[in-house]
């Protein structure tokens, strides 16, 4: 099936882009590289650089290719960021989205995964402390309200142009490839294992956490952590899941277990025998106390099931990467 990935230069959509290119799929790489690495994408695979905002460029392109499916990664996605710049992730976030559903009406293609975030549910708790697909729905930042805002888009172009979508909502995506020939580059990134992995290797003199008062073990913020080649996992099996007719669906994708921040750090410094330091801060606004995911539809619905749970393995694939990239020729 010929599938274009667009935001394929980053860090996910880099490491499916690699992952679909193993399965056998035929692809085609999207990306306007404003946060993406050309590097991360192999030399064979056919690469446009393009925002997915310039809906004539992107209509040519799945025309061109004969494109099938589309996994749709391209957003602003920095929590933080989304709070001083709001407009440009309303902007990038929903315009694109829009962008892209008017591309495959005009190109024919009715198949797309979209890159979804559990912001989406602010600061639901969900069931027993998990966060499942029907838990209230409430973002506390524009991050998340964008992101909603394009579910709904694209859940609209089911019935009115037979366009079906997975939406799946990421927890906290992290670690790098395991054969150790991809992980994450962002440029000032604010993910905490990309920043404690930068910590481990002296990119950074500390590592800040933010809220060390909520009601939790220790008092700083629980979360999900999912490696992401697990997470890719859950997007090639959402590609047959519609190439095979399903109907659109959202689904969490997460392990359904949640760590604290202090702990992330202890685990860090443990398998890296690095000693940073820790600087406590206020809580930071758009943060939620506690976001783990109900998995339950994933695994049921598309036989999901990670074979890398494992937060040290999370961190120590994180870790490695990033000594890799300390000591790389310039």
């Amino acid at each position: 099936m010929r599938t274009l990935v667009t935001g394929s230069a980053g860090y996910i959509g880099s490491h499916a882009t690699n992952a679909l290119l193993k399965s056998g799929f035929d692809v085609v790489s999207y990306d306007n590289l404003s946060t993406g690495f050309r590097s991360s994408i192999p030399e064979h695979v056919q690469f446009i650089e393009g925002d997915v905002r310039d809906t004539a460029k992107l209509t040519k392109a799945l025309r061109d290719n004969k494109i099938e499916a589309v996994i749709h990664f391209a957003a602003k996605l920095k929590v933080p960021e989304s709070l001083t710049l709001p407009l440009d992730y309303y902007d990038n976030n929903i315009s694109g989205t829009i962008s892209l559903i008017q591309a495959c009406r005009s190109a024919g293609v009715d198949k797309v995964i979209f890159s979804s975030t559990a912001a989406v549910y602010g600061t639901s708790n969900g069931d027993k402390g998990l966060v499942h697909e029907g838990s209230i729905i409430s973002p506390i930042n524009p991050y998340g309200s964008s992101k909603l805002m394009a579910e709904k888009i694209l859940a609209d172009a089911e019935p009115a142009h037979g366009i079906r979508s997975v939406a799946l909502r990421y927890f906290n995506v992290a670690g790098a490839a395991l054969d150790g020939k991809n992980g994450q580059r962002t440029a000032d990134a604010s993910h905490l294992i990309k920043v404690a992995s930068e910590a481990a290797v002296g990119k950074r003199h500390f590592v800040q956490v933010f809220g060390t008062d909520y009601a939790t073990k220790d008092g700083s913020a629980v979360r999900d952590y999912i490696h992401v080649e697990d997470l890719i996992d859950a997007h090639l099996l959402a590609l047959g899941y519609l190439r095979d007719g399903g109907s659109s669906q959202v689904l969490n994708c997460g392990y359904g277990k949640g760590y604290t921040v202090l702990e992330v750090l202890e685990t860090m410094k443990r398998i890296s025998g690095a000693s940073f330091s820790i600087s406590h801060q206020n809580r930071r606004t758009g943060d939620a106390p506690h976001l783990v995911a109900d998995a339950t539809k994933l695994r049921n619905l598309l036989g999901w099931t990670p074979q890398r749970d494992d937060l040290e393995l999370i961190c120590r694939t994180s870790y490695e990467w990033e000594k890799r990239q300390s000591t790389a020729p310039a």
